[in-house]
């Protein structure tokens, strides 16, 4: 299980250098002057210094190990290389290998290895998508839609092969989209796109269709709103934000739905117990 664990976290460490390039290649490629670009495309070319250009060796790649021992500087300008790249890096070793280690069922057992695995998979689209709207206030379709082609899939896989009660998993699925996607359409329809982005209606589908549960749909939205309440406040009280400033919700949404497909069915469980609604 260790050992398992090790390998996940050297995966994930990977998937967070391929989501800090693929982040910046699809941003610079988002400008005018780049969009025919060949160096900067998603599937081929050699990285680059995103300040002086330069053409990186693959050792200046190693994930979280290359930007430590050059101190966080580039090697040939010798300009700041942002904390962003080692953190997402991190991040991305700690998802893989906590989900794994924290999954809530026997991951060789039911089908659950396929659900866990379709879960990195979309994980790693999740994480490109809570960068880029942290930085630029946008969740591009070029991430998004793959990564829920990525849920799909092993949602439906796992339906066909390992679930005795097809239909009522597919009613759990689509009441799981309607709340996670149907909640923000309605804001977004109601204020006319003033207090949601569209993507975030987007969103709802992958996040929908990894928890595949209404229950934990309607979890993810108040954690992800508990969160975001908790992460703007300070910069309410200093006065560095108003009610009115615009707040990048995708990434709170992201981080709800990793607790909820970890931790969701024992904080309900723990909900229910408490309210006195186990027949619920």
């Amino acid at each position: 299980m260790i050992i398992i664990a090790i390998g996940l976290f050297l995966l994930g460490l990977s998937m967070g250098s391929f989501v800090n390039a693929l982040v910046w290649r699809l941003y610079e490629n988002s400008k005018k002057q780049n969009v025919k670009s060949k160096k900067l495309s998603i599937v081929s070319g050699r990285s680059v210094c995103p300040n002086c250009r330069h053409t990186l060796a693959w050792y200046d790649l190693i994930p979280l190990v290359s930007w430590l021992s050059l101190r966080g500087r580039c090697r040939y300008c010798q300009k700041p290389i942002s904390a962003q790249y080692p953190a997402v890096e991190l991040l991305g070793g700690l998802v893989f290998a906590g989900s794994y280690l924290f999954w809530p069922n026997t991951v060789h057992l039911n089908g659950q290895w396929l659900l866990l695995g379709m879960w990195l998979t979309a994980a790693v689209g999740l994480l490109a998508l809570a960068v880029y709207d942290t930085r630029w206030m946008l969740l591009p379709n070029r991430i998004l839609y793959p990564a829920l082609l990525a849920a799909v899939a092993g949602r439906t896989a796992y339906i066909i092969a390992y679930q005795p009660h097809k239909a009522h998993a597919l009613a759990l699925w689509l009441g799981s989209v309607a709340v996670a996607s149907g909640i923000f359409w309605l804001l977004y329809v109601t204020s006319k796109g003033k207090w949601i982005g569209f993507g975030d209606v987007r969103l709802g589908l992958v996040t929908g269709t990894l928890l595949a549960d209404p229950y934990k749909s309607l979890l993810m939205i108040f954690l992800a709103s508990l969160i975001g309440s908790l992460s703007a406040a300070p910069a309410l009280a200093k006065g560095q934000r108003t009610i009115a400033s615009r707040l990048p919700f995708g990434p709170f949404l992201i981080i709800a739905t990793a607790i909820c497909v970890v931790f969701g069915q024992p904080l309900i469980d723990w909900y229910k117990n408490l309210m006195g609604l186990n027949g619920f």
